[in-house]
């Protein structure tokens, strides 16, 4: 199964499709619990597992280890280390000028 949840940690691993999205969805909401998720073994996240997270923004524990897949999120859920990070954001300029 590409997701596994426990009490509190929700684990990606392989190919996330639609169907895992609205399982994810409800695991988020129930329970008072603070929710985080693990992507380290996942390879390709749907769309609407996105949504999910950008909704519900649950803590990441672990990011991607493809660097592709790993960009793409921290960009879509503005995390520090991906390009929507204030620094990322700004044209490099070697002599330091703005």
């Amino acid at each position: 199964m590409p997701v596994s949840m426990k009490k509190t940690v929700a684990r990606f691993e392989g190919i996330c499709t639609v169907e895992e999205a609205e399982p994810f969805l409800d695991w988020l909401l129930e329970g008072g619990r603070r929710k985080s998720v693990r992507f380290e073994d996942c390879t390709h996240l749907h769309a609407a597992i996105l949504q999910v997270l950008m909704a519900c923004r649950p803590q990441i524990k672990s990011w991607p280890a493809e660097d592709p897949l790993r960009r793409w999120l921290q960009i879509a859920l503005e995390q520090p280390g991906g390009a929507a990070s204030d620094e990322a954001a700004q044209p490099h300029d070697p002599a330091g000028a703005r």
